[in-house]
């Protein structure tokens, strides 16, 4: 049920991509990096359905992890880029190339490798307080790492490093969302009187911040494959220590979940630097437009420098 669910929360993300993209590619070029563009976008209401999208993306994901472990749940939620290249190429017809085939099989193959190997488990723990300290503090200090060396570099590394902030809290904010969900299960009475929800809230809204910024320092290939990458690995880690998630590492599975590992981050970088994935993820109105081909493959959107 979990993995089902996690599948429909990647889905709805994906969906949410292409339609706040369709929302925003026919503002005119003087809109980037505007308030203009903001106005263009809640004047569609394709837009809004996009932003629908992501709330629904976020229940899926919260029932997700009410019935399942952290450490499984996020990679799969993450995955959102297969279902956003199925989409391209179903419904929009653009032609998919050795970038999109090659990186969904690895990826997708990886992925289902890592948790049919792994056989992630629910440790059953409750996190005290100290453990939640612990967290905050390193993740903290992670994202706020990151963020600092964002200010460095060449465009496409600060991008990356905006991404990878940002990715650290979203991580972040999949456990206090599953520590929710286990609030909720004890009575809505003390839900509001506890610190997780605004937690949960204030981390989301950081975490959005930092990855929009990572959208306006570089590439978005080099944010979206931070952000992807980033993500379930930080949220594997903080499952273990906060839950006390546990993976099956004995003996040859070890080395088969490394392997397996490496191989969805080299699908997820195949797809992140692919000019079709690319364009539908851009969201600043420039570029071309998503739009149904016919029946003859079209030239896929641009990636935005």
């Amino acid at each position: 049920m979990a993995y089902v669910l996690a599948l429909l929360a990647a889905l709805a993300n994906a969906l949410s991509a292409i339609f706040q993209r369709i929302g925003v590619q026919n503002a005119p070029a003087d809109t980037v990096m505007s308030m203009k563009l903001i106005r263009h976008a809640f004047s569609n209401a394709i837009w809004f359905l996009g932003l629908a999208m992501i709330g629904l993306g976020f229940l899926f994901q919260a029932f997700a992890l009410a019935f399942g472990q952290l450490s499984s749940v996020q990679p799969i939620v993450t995955s959102e880029l297969l279902f956003l290249v199925l989409i391209l190429g179903v419904w929009f017809r653009y032609h998919l190339g050795w970038r999109e085939w090659g990186g969904s099989l690895a990826a997708a193959g990886g992925l289902a490798t890592f948790l049919v190997v792994s056989a992630p488990g629910d440790g059953g723990f409750v996190p005290n307080t100290h453990t939640w300290i612990v967290v905050f503090v390193v993740v903290s200090a992670a994202s706020a790492l990151c963020a600092g060396l964002g200010f460095t570099g060449p465009r496409w590394f600060r991008a990356a490093m905006f991404g990878a902030s940002g990715a650290v809290l979203f991580a972040l904010s999949a456990a206090l969302t599953k520590q929710l969900t286990i609030l909720i299960g004890q009575g809505w009475g003390h839900v509001l009187t506890n610190w997780v929800p605004y937690a949960l809230v204030a981390t989301g809204v950081v975490g959005l911040f930092l990855i929009q910024s990572s959208f306006h320092a570089g590439p978005i290939t080099a944010s979206q494959a931070a952000l992807t990458i980033v993500d379930p690995v930080a949220s594997v880690i903080i499952g273990i220590y906060l839950y006390h998630d546990h993976l099956d590492t004995a003996g040859w599975r070890l080395p088969v979940e490394l392997v397996a590992v490496v191989v969805v981050v080299f699908g997820i970088i195949l797809l992140s630097t692919s000019p079709l994935v690319a364009g539908a993820k851009d969201e600043s109105g420039q570029g071309d437009k998503l739009e149904r081909q016919n029946r003859k493959p079209g030239p896929a959107p641009a990636a935005t420098a």
